[in-house]
C-alpha cells in the first residue's frame, strides 16, 4: 500500500500526518511514480504554516525522484522505466509520499551517475544555485559575493559553484562547526552572525568596498547587514525567509546605500521555459557528476518522521541536504 504524508490544518510540525493513500492510472498527461527518495526543504515550511496558502487538505513537499511505472496518454517526454526527477511548487506538491501520479511536464530525467538520492537532495537546491550563479549577475573571475546560511543546501553548492567561477566568497553561519563546512566547500571567510557584526566584518574584508552580490536566505534578521555589505551599485538577491518576511521598506534607502539593486527571484519563473530548465539542469548535472560540486546528504528521514524532520530544519540543526528515504 502507498502511504504519504498530508495536512487538514496550518501549524506546527505537529499537523503532518502518515497515511495509507490509494494510487490510481494515471491520466492524460500524468504518469504514475515510485518515489525512492524525497527532498526536505525549507519552503516545505512555508505551506505547512500556512505562509504560502493552498487549499486544505493537502499533501506535502514539491521535489522527489524516482522511477516512472506507468503513463498516462499524451505523454512523450519519460517513458515506464525512467528515473527522474522533479522540483516546482503547486504543481508538484504532494512530494511526500512512497507512490503518486504527477505531470509529466515538469519530470527530468536522471542521466547516468546520478543517483535517486542525490537527485532529491539537489533538484530544488541545484536548479536555485544554477540560476543563481549563471542568470541572476554577470560574474567575472574575483568578484566577491556573501552567501548567507553558508553552511545549508544551497549554500554549499553555491559556494562550490562560486570557486568554479573564480569568485570569492565569504559565508555567514552560526555555528564554529559549520564555519569548518563552509570553509570545507569553498567559503575564502566566514563570519559568525551570532557574535560578529557581518557588514562591519565584510567591510574590513573587502578593503571597505564591500561585496558585488548578497545571497540573502535568512530575510528579516539579516536584511539590513546585507544591504550594508554591498559595495555600490552591487546586488541584493532576497532568495528566501527564513527568519521571517523582511519588513515594508523606503526604495529611497537603496539610493541612499549606493544606488543598490535589489530582487526577490523564485525558481519557478527559471524553470518555466523547458529549454532553459533542461538547461540549468544539464549544467548542475555535469557538475555533479564530473566531482566539481559534492552533495553533502546530512541528514536522512523515514517518511513517517516528516514532523521530527520539519523540527530540525526549523531549528537549525541541519547541514547541507536532507531527504526522506523511501
Amino acid at each position: 500500500m502507498a502511504h504519504a504524508i498530508r495536512f487538514y490544518e496550518a501549524g506546527g510540525p505537529e499537523v503532518l500526518k502518515y497515511e495509507e493513500v490509494t494510487v490510481g492510472a494515471p491520466g492524460p498527461g500524468q504518469v504514475r511514480l515510485r518515489h525512492e527518495a524525497v527532498g526536505l526543504n525549507f519552503a516545505d515550511t512555508y505551506f505547512r504554516t500556512g505562509l504560502y496558502p493552498i487549499p486544505l487538505p493537502a499533501g506535502m513537499g514539491v521535489e522527489a525522484a524516482g522511477v516512472v511505472e506507468a503513463v498516462g496518454e499524451g505523454v512523450t517526454n519519460v517513458a515506464v522505466g525512467d528515473r527522474v526527477t522533479y522540483t516546482g511548487f503547486v504543481n508538484t506538491l504532494g512530494a511526500y509520499s512512497t507512490e503518486r501520479l504527477i505531470p509529466a511536464a515538469p519530470l527530468i530525467k536522471l542521466p547516468e551517475g546520478i543517483s535517486c538520492e542525490t537527485a532529491a537532495a539537489m533538484t530544488m537546491r541545484g536548479l536555485t544555485s544554477s540560476y543563481l550563479m549563471r542568470r541572476i549577475w554577470d560574474f567575472k573571475a574575483g568578484d566577491t559575493i556573501l552567501l548567507h546560511a553558508a553552511a545549508g543546501g544551497v549554500g554549499l553548492i553555491v559556494s562550490q559553484w562560486a570557486k568554479v567561477l573564480g569568485l570569492n566568497v565569504i559565508g555567514t553561519v552560526s555555528s564554529d562547526a559549520k564555519a569548518e563546512i563552509a570553509r570545507a566547500h569553498g567559503c575564502d571567510h566566514t563570519i559568525n552572525y551570532s557574535h560578529e557584526d557581518v557588514a562591519k566584518r565584510v567591510r574590513e574584508l573587502t578593503d571597505g568596498v564591500g561585496v558585488n552580490v548578497v545571497f540573502d536566505s535568512v530575510g528579516k534578521d539579516t536584511f539590513e547587514a546585507s544591504l550594508d555589505s554591498l559595495k555600490r551599485r552591487g546586488l541584493m538577491v532576497c532568495v528566501g525567509t527564513a527568519s521571517g518576511p523582511i519588513p515594508p521598506f523606503n526604495p529611497q534607502i537603496l539610493a541612499m546605500k549606493g544606488s543598490l539593486y535589489l530582487t526577490r527571484p523564485a525558481l519557478a519563473d527559471y524553470i518555466a521555459d523547458p529549454a532553459e530548465k533542461d538547461e540549468l539542469a544539464a549544467e548542475l548535472f555535469g557538475h555533479v557528476a564530473a566531482g566539481r560540486i559534492k552533495i553533502e546528504i546530512n541528514q536522512r528521514y523515514a517518511l513517517e518522521d516528516a514532523a521530527q524532520a520539519h523540527r530540525d530544519l526549523e531549528s537549525r540543526k541541519t547541514t547541507g541536504s536532507s531527504v526522506f528515504v523511501i
